[in-house]
C-alpha cells in the first residue's frame, strides 16, 4: 500500500440508519470559519462537545430507566411486565454514582443537576422498594 492510499472506518455498533441521518455531521472549527468567514453567532462549544453533553445526559437516562424497570415501577419495554431486581436496580444505581464520581468537574450545570435529581429520586424509590419486600 502506498503512503497515498487511504481509507476510512466507520463504527456503526448500536446505530440505526435513523440515528445516523438524524445527526448533524460534525464540522471541525477551522471548517467552520473557512465556510462562514467567522464565528459570530455560532456556539462557544464545538459542535463534537455539544453532543456528547446531550449523550451523557441520555446516558444518565439509560441508567435510570434500567433502574426503575428493575424496581418495578416501569413495565419491561420488551415483555411488558413488571418485575422487581433489586440486585440490578442497585447495580444500575451504582453506576450511576460510578458516573458521578468519574465525570466530576467535566458536567454542565444542567447535567449536574439532572443526574443529582435521577440519583435522589431512584435511591429514595430504592428504599421504600427494600423496605416493601423485606419480611415482616
Amino acid at each position: 500500500m502506498s503512503d497515498e492510499e487511504t481509507f476510512k472506518v466507520t463504527d456503526r455498533r448500536g446505530r440505526s440508519q435513523e440515528t445516523e441521518r438524524a445527526e448533524p455531521p460534525i464540522v471541525s472549527s477551522a471548517e467552520s470559519q473557512s465556510a462562514s468567514g467567522s464565528t459570530v453567532g455560532r456556539s462557544a462549544e464545538p459542535p463534537r462537545a455539544q453532543a456528547a453533553a446531550a449523550d451523557l445526559q441520555g446516558l444518565f437516562v439509560m441508567f435510570a430507566s434500567s433502574a426503575l424497570i428493575n424496581l418495578g415501577e416501569a413495565a419491561d419495554p420488551a415483555t411488558g411486565a413488571t418485575r422487581v431486581d433489586l440486585q440490578q436496580a442497585q447495580d444500575a444505581i451504582d453506576l450511576l454514582i460510578l458516573l458521578r464520581d468519574k465525570t466530576e468537574g467535566n458536567r454542565t450545570d444542567q447535567e449536574s443537576r439532572l443526574l443529582e435529581e435521577i440519583l435522589y429520586d431512584l435511591q429514595m424509590r430504592f428504599v421504600r422498594v427494600t423496605r416493601e419486600q423485606a419480611p415482616r
